[in-house]
């Protein structure tokens, strides 16, 4: 399991009133509670009554991602910082309600490439037909329907309003949570390239690194910096010795830039305001892909982030780092002084502030 959190919404999809919807909705949380708590995910119920939500009444098609309606700005924000989803649904005339395909048609986007699982409830099929009904429409917004289903024949279920002990069902509810959680952790590349900035290489991606990538950021750290390491002789390098702690620490305060490609974190750059200098550093590419353009585009990337009034951008190395004095040569930089086992280079910020990089390639980092 990855170490990230997952928001996961449990939608209660039927608006009727009496409906037995809130009771099942109500065992589903209390029952997979615990498991969430294991494995870091918060769940969020969400009753599409209480969205106000209309037939849609968007003037432009979802897939625009243009909302002129506070319902449908609410229930986008909701949708779009959740991972995964479980519908607590029952089945009318043989399929879905008409709220919850509703819910469904308002958004586009906001629903790629994330989990939906199900727990239906009915008589004769025990809502199984509205979960049928329900995957051909969710599957088109590129959601993932899960495999594994809860459905409850409500005859044999429910008693006074309330679901009937069962063992079995609870362990059947929480499998699909694990389930939906794998799911989520695995289509999470996904999510993340629709919504960044394209890379270097072919299905890459740019985005900010924060605290909860610490662990992706350790291991780069330890396979980069070993070269660093061996080049000057010596093993006091800080992203050598690190704990994972101390990453996650400074992630909260440098801006930090990662490119990533799959789930894996190829490279990386950190950047931060010092006493007027914007100071670059810990740029690192995995060695498999130097030599690719990598490094030139993170540092370019940190660069072009520099806050208004900084003057110039310093960077530190190794004396003995060759390949990496190289590549800042070919980028602009001159190296300024050499104290002790260290390199200093600068590069001036230009007054309009934006930062011109040479074209070339370089040879080190990438």
């Amino acid at each position: 399991m990855s170490t990230k959190t997952a928001r996961v919404l449990v939608l209660m999809c039927s608006t009727r009133p009496g409906a037995r919807g809130p009771a099942v909705g109500e065992w589903l949380i209390e029952t997979i509670a615990p498991r969430a708590v294991e494995l870091g995910v918060e769940l969020v119920p969400v009753a599409l009554g209480d969205l106000g939500l209309p037939f849609l009444d968007e003037e432009d098609p979802p897939a625009s991602g243009v909302y002129r309606h506070e319902h449908t700005k609410r229930w986008s924000t909701m949708v779009d910082a959740a991972d995964g989803f479980i519908a607590v649904t029952p089945e009318y005339n043989y399929g879905m309600p008409a709220t919850f395909k509703n819910a469904l048609d308002y958004l586009g986007r906001e629903w790629a490439w994330k989990p939906m699982g199900f727990v239906s409830y009915g008589n004769t099929s025990a809502g199984t037909r509205s979960v049928q009904h329900a995957k051909q429409v969710v599957t088109t917004l590129r959601l993932v329907p899960l495999g594994a289903t809860v459905a409850l024949r409500i005859g044999d279920t429910m008693e006074n309003g309330r679901l009937r002990p069962d063992a079995g069902r609870d362990a059947t509810a929480t499998g699909v949570l694990d389930e939906l959680v794998r799911v989520a952790h695995a289509l999470r590349p996904l999510r993340e390239q629709a919504r960044s900035r394209s890379g270097p290489l072919p299905g890459s991606y740019v985005r900010a690194l924060t605290p909860d990538d610490a662990s992706e950021v350790l291991v780069l750290q330890r396979c980069c910096w070993l070269e660093e390491a061996l080049a000057n002789d010596t093993l006091a390098i800080p992203a050598l010795g690190e704990s994972l702690e101390q990453v996650r620490e400074w992630l909260a305060t440098w801006h930090t830039t990662g490119l990533w490609r799959d789930g894996r974190l190829l490279g990386m750059v950190r950047a931060r305001s010092v006493d007027g200098d914007w100071h670059v550093g810990r740029l690192g590419v995995v060695p498999d892909l130097r030599g690719r353009g990598v490094g030139r585009r993170l540092l370019r990337e940190a660069e072009a982030a520099a806050e208004a009034g900084c003057r110039r951008i310093v960077l530190f190395t190794g004396a003995e780092s060759q390949r990496n004095i190289r590549l800042y040569h070919a980028q602009g930089y001159r190296t300024e002084s050499f104290d002790g086992a260290t390199a200093f280079l600068t590069k001036p910020v230009p007054a309009d502030g934006a930062v011109q990089v040479p074209a070339g390639e370089p040879a080190g980092l990438g």
